[in-house]
């Protein structure tokens, strides 16, 4: 399951790239804000694929769920004109960042077990 967010991400970057679309101005924060959101379900999404916890309607409900959360607090906080938008920058930030720091524990771990499977010494009977 681990290759669902990853394909989303590749098959969303391609679709967005392939399209062509010009994005006003003023709508430009609400969809850096959803952007990153986006990025950290995906992110959390290929966590919990290494660590054998992927559920798939979970993944699916929060990549809509904060998406869309995320793009409104911007636009609530543009209303308000407070940025409220940088609660959500910092609270997706940090959770992106943590899922990248886990992702990467857990792949170097999994290669020094398979380095240490691979040099292990053979007995002989």
């Amino acid at each position: 399951m681990i290759w669902l967010p990853i394909i989303g991400l590749l098959l969303g970057v391609g679709v967005g790239l392939a399209a062509n679309v010009d994005i006003p101005v003023a709508y430009s924060s609400y969809f850096s804000i959803a952007i990153l959101a986006a990025l950290d379900t995906v992110f959390g999404g290929v966590r919990a694929s290494l660590e054998k916890t992927f559920d798939g309607a979970v993944f699916i409900t929060g990549f809509f769920f904060n998406t869309l959360v995320a793009a409104l607090l911007a636009y609530i906080g543009v209303q308000l004109g407070v940025d409220l938008y940088l609660a959500a920058v910092v609270a997706f930030g940090v959770r992106l960042f943590q899922n990248i720091a886990v992702i990467r524990r857990i792949a170097f771990g999994r290669m020094g077990h398979r380095r240490q499977k691979d040099e292990a010494p053979v007995r002989k009977a």
